[in-house]
This record gives structure tokens, sequence and C-alpha cells, in this order.
């Protein structure tokens, strides 16, 4: 006979409560003390790497779209 045995983890707030707390005051001094924060001319200078970034991108989807579009138009235009 094989017997199983099933293990049921006891819940305690206390502890769990303790754990989000120290938890909570771990990244407060992490965030305080450990982070370097950017600048605002380095926040400013990767903001606009991103914006140009975004619209190069966008301009080449935009570029393929209107490829694609132009040479099923002439596809289906042949069609008829």
């Amino acid at each position: 006979m094989i017997r199983v045995r099933i293990l049921v983890p006891v819940h305690n707030k206390n502890i769990k409560m303790a754990a989000v707390t120290e938890y909570i005051k771990e990244s407060y001094i992490e965030l305080t003390q450990k982070v370097t924060w950017p600048t605002w001319r380095e926040l400013q200078s990767s903001a606009m790497l991103v914006l140009v970034a975004a619209l190069i991108i966008a301009a080449l989807i935009y570029g393929m779209d209107q490829i694609i579009y132009f040479v099923l138009n002439q596809f289906y235009t042949s069609l008829t």
C-alpha cells in the first residue's frame, strides 16, 4: 500500500505582514540610496533619442505600408 502525505502550508498573517513590511523598507532604501537617477539633461536627451527613433520607425512602417498598398492595388487592378 502506498501512502501519500500532503503538506499543507501554515498561513500566519503576522509572518506575511512582516515580510511585506521588510520588502517595502528594503525597496525604499534601494530607491533612495542605491539607484543612480539620471540628471534632467540626461533625461531630456534620452527622451529625444527615443522620440527620433520612434519617428524613424513609424516612417519606415508607413513607407512599407504604402509600397505594399501600391503593389497590391496594381495586382488587383490587373485582374479586372
